[in-house]
């Protein structure tokens, strides 16, 4: 009964409603234009799926190479010239990105400019009679600070995959070229993500002064790991290697590294222990975010995981640059990685694969076994203090004259230069040798005596006060004989396993054009740097 009556009370209302003729149009209209709107939809998106289907899309994110890939290769194509909107960048990690190449001059003196594609803008190419559009854009990384990331889609008008994978071999065929001379390293940074530090030139290994054997050992055995991929899966052994370089600190540890990394052409991922908020965690997607060929680096791994510990033995001097970054001191460590996480990091079932691990360290004996044991660190070398044989030979490097000059060039240098040393000490015109290389001049040497009247009119000239050696001037040209004495004398005069590399190449930079006394005051040097490590070591004590 209760229908009925509601239907009797809103019956005359809907009557009346629908006999309105402005709404049944209004109705008529709604159902029209719902049906238009859908087909539109439709349409829409047959037409954005037809035009898919003619165009083949990739993007490309800046924490994976081939970002780096394509931005090299996009530089070097002939329409990138007539791009009006682009990034400039002084950088050098896109250092194959000149507007010149090598063998074309530059007169703006501009060579090491790079081009880069600019953000959200889009860029129109033609490749192989086939139309391209690239967009590179940048989204802001979630988190504390102004990280951003940054992406590149590119899309082609073809059908034909294929011809992304030659794109992709041209590119990296670029970027090798482009980086053909130097290697790359990368750190990690607060997300756990790699991100690119810096371009090194490689060193050469004949740059590397160590005793026989030592740097031929290391290098044929990374040699032969990284050709042995099918032994390793055949015998299903995980494909991963680690080196362990213990030793005295300045003893070309981490030289080799570098040399090495260029030898093999490898990039470099360091990974600091000690970096601040590091966990177990975050140390495990490290690793296994590591590409499947690269050298992993641990520098001081005793430091890191034992805070406790500090570096002891000669400090290395400033000027030994082989180090790829600057070490971190411990003091301050708040890395929250434990050894049961780095051990499970490193032989873990997300450990990857194919890369070599390099870890260093100046206390070996402090190590825990569990960590030295084959899987995780595969072969041991030990780094000792100078040998003679080492000195001898840093000594002929050192001295070792430099490519020769047009002898114009040679005439002039010798009559502008008063630094080159002769067997007695002394400079061409008399003058200690001394003075020059410490930049005190004596005016009043070669020069008449001022009037009074020209000391009241012009202030008196004090040499400047300072510590260090100057970068002024070169070794004279000596001949192999001369070299070779020079060296042995040297030598003989370096005790067994007594200094470091790195204290001799910082004596040596302070006589760097003096060779003769280098030969003949490295006895007053060593005494008083024994005298100073021991007065170090009781301070310490």
């Amino acid at each position: 009964m209760a229908a009925p009556a509601a239907f009797n009370e809103f019956g005359p209302l809907i009557s009346f409603i629908l006999s309105i003729s402005a709404l049944r149009d209004w109705a008529k209209l709604l159902i029209i234009g719902s049906f238009f709107e859908t087909c539109r939809r439709l349409l829409a998106i047959l037409w954005s799926s037809t035009i898919d289907s003619f165009f083949l899309t990739a993007s490309f994110e800046d924490h994976d190479d081939t970002y780096k890939w394509m931005m090299i290769w996009l530089s070097k194509q002939p329409s990138w010239k007539n791009v009006r909107n682009v990034n400039i960048s002084t950088g050098d990690r896109y250092s194959g990105n000149a507007s010149h190449s090598e063998e074309e001059s530059d007169p703006s003196g501009l060579s090491n400019i790079s081009y880069l594609p600019a953000l959200s803008g889009s860029y129109t190419l033609w490749y192989k009679y086939r139309w391209m559009r690239i967009t590179r854009v940048s989204e802001p990384i979630p988190g504390w600070g102004p990280n951003h990331r940054d992406s590149l889609n590119i899309s082609i008008f073809t059908r034909n995959h294929g011809i992304l994978t030659t794109i992709l071999q041209e590119a990296k065929k670029a970027y090798q070229d482009a980086q053909g001379s130097s290697i790359t390293v990368y750190v990690s940074d607060s997300t756990n993500c790699w991100r690119e530090l810096a371009t090194r030139r490689k060193r050469p290994l004949e740059s590397i002064i160590l005793d026989p054997g030592i740097r031929e050992l290391v290098v044929e055995d990374a040699q032969d790991f990284l050709a042995s991929k099918g032994w390793y899966a055949e015998r299903g052994i995980p494909f991963r290697r680690g080196y362990l370089l213990y030793g005295a600190p300045g003893s070309g540890k981490t030289s080799l590294i570098h040399s090495i990394a260029g030898e093999l052409e490898l990039d470099v991922y360091i990974i600091s222990l000690s970096r601040s908020g590091l966990d177990d965690t975050g140390l495990s997607e490290l690793i296994s975010d590591l590409p499947e060929r690269c050298i992993a680096l641990m520098e001081d791994i005793d430091a890191a995981l034992h805070n406790s510990l500090s570096r002891e033995d000669v400090p290395t001097p400033p000027n030994h640059t082989s180090e790829l970054i600057p070490s971190s001191p411990p003091a301050h460590n708040t890395s929250k990685v434990s050894l049961s996480g780095l051990l499970n990091a490193l032989d873990g079932i997300g450990a990857q694969e194919g890369r070599i691990l390099f870890a260093t360290t100046n206390k070996y004996s402090s190590l825990d076994p569990a960590l030295c044991r084959p899987g995780r660190m595969d072969l041991h070398v030990e780094f000792k203090l100078a040998s003679r044989y080492q000195a001898d030979v840093l000594f002929k490097r050192f001295y070792l004259p430099s490519s020769p000059k047009p002898a114009a060039d040679d005439d002039q240098e010798a009559k502008s230069s008063p630094a080159q040393s002769h067997p007695n000490g002394s400079t061409p015109d008399g003058d200690p040798d001394n003075l020059i290389d410490l930049g005190v001049t004596d005016d009043t040497t070669n020069s008449p005596p001022s009037s009074p009247s020209a000391c009241s009119e012009k202030s008196e000239r004090v040499a400047p006060t300072y510590v260090g050696t100057r970068h002024r001037g070169h070794a004279p040209k000596l001949s192999s004989d001369q070299l070779s004495a020079l060296a042995g004398q040297f030598a003989s005069a370096i005790p067994e396993r007594v200094v470091s590399m790195a204290a001799l190449q910082g004596y040596l930079m302070s006589q760097k054009n003096r060779p003769w006394e280098a030969a003949k005051e490295v006895s007053d040097w060593l005494q008083k740097e024994l005298a100073d490590k021991k007065a170090r070591n009781e301070t310490k004590s």
